[in-house]
């Protein structure tokens, strides 16, 4: 009654990352069999406004689909388990700074699933729990789990854990780092959802086995997955890091200018010739923090990165970064802030904690002076769409 349904896949929550891998996961919205469906979180205003309204639009192209969501939109972890509709795998695409309450569901699941007496290694009713928010957070947020399953340990709520239910739950860990791209216009039943076109997602950490059971059954569904292997999650978020700051930061420095004019710029326009000076100044700096808390060895080779970097920006140069697309919505609807867009804001912060923990002063000013100037920018695209109105 309560085993994982073998094959599925959960996405919490239907945000813009979400529903760009819903769509890609159900061949362009067009497979849509309930084997590819949503969570919700318990405490989700926007998940309860969707299910009142019964249909999520996705702008495919030209064609606008409303998908109908009754048998696509299940309950929250628990109520899921209770009913017998927990998938194999889940793909945790909440903002990072949801992840710490993500954690707290899982160990409540994990406490009803002994309540059941079902806390088994050999059939754990726990999904495998991929994070594919953005970010470097992987190794603090484990290491937050395993500490909320000690403490429910000590207080009762779990039976001991060791030797061999801890290692069959945090087997379950996994980091999933996207470059898949998506832009959610509004809010609540009334938004459009824009995924970008198919992007590779790499899973990392975990169980092996595991990580390549999820990894099949993601590529089964016509997505773009790929197994990391023996590579680290924290690794793999410091090359993303180096590729989304890229694409992105740089991107929304370069599409507005110094009278704050704003144009959706395309990633091929990031990778022209006269900004490569820019664009490596920027992999040396994410590279010293990286190789600084062992994300990196000493046979990593920086100049490694900056051809994977140039490559990467080719492969994808006729994209918009999905920060261009979210600055760009936010400003068409007078809603910008002069503030960190929200991607930036999740690979600089740690960035520059990183860099002053491992006492590189210099990095965390380059880091520091590339916020205050986005920060600017963003301030003179507002000040221009005022003047214009």
């Amino acid at each position: 009654m309560n085993s994982l349904r073998s094959g599925a896949i959960g996405i919490l929550p239907p945000g813009a990352l979400g529903v760009s891998l819903f769509h890609h996961l159900t061949h362009q919205s067009n497979d849509l069999d309930g084997e590819v469906c949503f969570l919700s979180r318990s405490d989700s205003s926007s998940t309860v406004a969707l299910r009142a309204a019964g249909i999520l639009k996705i702008q495919a192209g030209d064609e606008l689909k409303e998908i109908p969501l009754p048998n696509l939109l299940k309950g929250d972890l628990i109520t899921c388990f209770r009913a017998g509709e927990l998938p194999e795998a889940l793909l945790i695409c909440t903002n990072p700074d949801q992840l710490l309450d993500l954690v707290s569901e899982c160990v409540a699941l994990l406490e009803t699933v002994a309540e059941a007496g079902l806390l088994s290694p050999k059939a754990l009713p726990f999904p495998a729990v991929v994070l594919c928010s953005n970010g470097i957070y992987y190794q603090r947020v484990r290491q937050v789990f395993i500490e909320k399953l000690e403490e429910a340990t000590l207080f009762g709520r779990l039976p001991d854990l060791w030797p061999d239910l801890m290692p069959a739950i945090v087997g379950r860990w996994l980091r999933g780092v996207s470059i898949q791209t998506g832009v959610r216009d509004g809010s609540g039943a009334s938004a459009i959802y824009r995924p970008g076109p198919s992007g590779i997602t790499r899973i990392a950490g975990g169980d092996r086995e595991i990580r390549q059971r999820v990894v099949q059954s993601c590529v089964e569904r016509g997505a773009w997955f790929e197994d990391a292997g023996d590579l680290s999650p924290t690794r793999i978020e410091f090359d993303k890091a180096i590729v989304n700051l890229a694409s992105n930061l740089i991107g929304l420095l370069l599409a507005i200018d110094e009278q704050g004019h704003f144009h959706r710029l395309q990633i091929g326009e990031v990778a022209e010739a006269k900004n490569h000076e820019r664009l490596e100044k920027l992999a040396t700096e994410v590279f010293r923090v990286g190789r600084a808390v062992r994300a990196y060895s000493t046979n990593d080779e920086l100049s490694d990165q900056v051809a994977r970097l140039h490559q990467t920006l080719d492969l994808h140069r006729d994209h918009v970064p999905s920060s261009v697309q979210w600055v760009d919505v936010q400003l068409r609807r007078g809603e910008l802030k002069a503030r960190l867009t929200p991607t930036e804001k999740w690979l600089l912060e740690p960035l520059v904690r990183y860099a002053l923990a491992a006492h590189l002063p210099d990095t965390a000013h380059y880091f520091k002076s590339l916020e205050r100037e986005l920060i600017a920018k963003l301030r003179k695209a507002i000040g221009r769409r005022g003047s214009d109105m």
